[in-house]
Order: structure tokens, then C-alpha cells, then sequence
């Protein structure tokens, strides 16, 4: 049985629930070991789950009509994702969700957590406010790319995801920066540079 311990904690961080909800919660949601390059989810098919990592790490990409990769999203432990529009409005998703690392995640199914929200107003709560912690992450990500030069995006994630950067591929991270490999190699060699 693995430790729920750190999802336990991440949900108390965003709603108190009663013993009695949580174990509802807890009881909703599977635990599923992922290999690594394993899709969860890919673009045609319904993103069924909304997930926790529990362990591991994940990205979430986009391929545009060149073949080029666009990484929307991370997850390393303690993070949620999926295909969100794909998962809340039950059509084919976009996005490739795929393992990084052997993962051992949680999911709970869109049926699931919506008899859930229907039957409960604590875990209704619960998946509000998930939304919009989302919600706003999405728009600060979208002003950073507006507004800041990409040294200045790969300077802010690096200062607070410095464990999370070692262990990402570095096209991946390029990516989702909006900057190509190159210039994020630039970036990192004049860092060392100027130590």
C-alpha cells in the first residue's frame, strides 16, 4: 500500500475536509503505477482522469502542424494534471500526457468526481477551488510569456522549481519556456560562466 500521506496533505492545504470526506475522497481515487514514456492520455481519445503524482514525473505537450513539440504543462510529486478541457467537458483531448520517470500516480474518473461534487458541498469545494488555483496559474503563465524575456521565465522557474529542473529533459524545458534548446543552452552556459 503506498503512502497517501503527501496527497492527504496537499488537499488539506486547499479546503478542510470532515474525516468522513476525506475518506470519500480517498476512497474515489486508484492508485496506478506508470512506466516511463507511458502516455496517460493523447490527442483523439477523452482524458477520462484527473490526476495526482504521487510519484514520478510527467509532461503535458502539444504537437503543432511542423511536428514541433510545445510542452504545456509539468508535474512532478504534488502536482495534479491532465487534458483539463478534454477531462471537464468529456471531448477528445489535445494534449500528450506523458511519464518522464516511472511514476506511481492517483487518478479519479470524471464520473467519480462528479457524483462526488453533486453529493457533497465540502468536496465540491474542494475541486472549486482546484479550478481556480489552476485558473490563475494558467494566467500568470501567460502574462510571464507575454512580458518577461526568456532568460528572465528560465530565471523565475528555476528559482522556484530548483529540484524540478535537474530532472527535466531540456527540450521539454526549452519548450515550455517558448525558447528553443540552443538558446536555453546559452542561458545555462552564461550562468556557469558567471559564477
Amino acid at each position: 500500500m503506498e503512502d497517501l500521506s503527501p496527497f492527504i496533505e496537499n488537499i488539506n492545504h486547499k479546503t478542510h475536509l470532515s474525516p468522513e470526506n476525506m475518506e470519500r475522497l480517498i476512497a474515489a481515487f486508484q492508485v496506478v503505477k506508470i512506466k516511463r514514456k507511458q502516455l496517460l492520455i493523447q490527442p483523439g481519445f477523452v482524458a477520462k482522469y484527473r490526476i495526482y503524482v504521487l510519484k514520478g514525473a510527467f509532461h503535458s505537450y502539444v504537437i503543432d502542424d511542423k511536428g514541433n513539440e510545445h510542452t504545456i504543462q509539468f508535474a512532478v510529486e504534488d502536482w495534479w494534471l491532465s487534458d483539463y478541457n478534454s477531462y471537464i467537458h468529456q471531448t477528445p483531448a489535445t494534449q500528450f500526457v506523458e511519464a518522464l520517470e516511472n511514476s506511481i500516480i492517483l487518478q479519479i474518473d470524471h464520473q467519480a468526481e462528479q457524483q462526488l461534487k453533486e453529493a457533497n458541498l465540502e468536496l465540491a469545494t474542494l475541486f472549486r477551488v482546484m479550478a481556480e488555483r489552476s485558473a490563475a496559474y494558467l494566467a500568470r503563465r501567460i502574462v510571464s510569456n507575454l512580458t518577461q524575456s526568456a532568460e528572465e521565465r528560465y530565471n523565475e522557474f528555476v528559482a522556484k522549481y530548483p529540484q524540478v529542473v535537474q530532472r527535466l529533459p531540456q527540450y521539454a524545458l526549452a519548450s515550455y519556456l517558448n525558447m528553443t534548446r540552443e538558446f536555453l543552452s546559452k542561458i545555462r552556459n552564461d550562468k556557469v560562466r558567471k559564477k
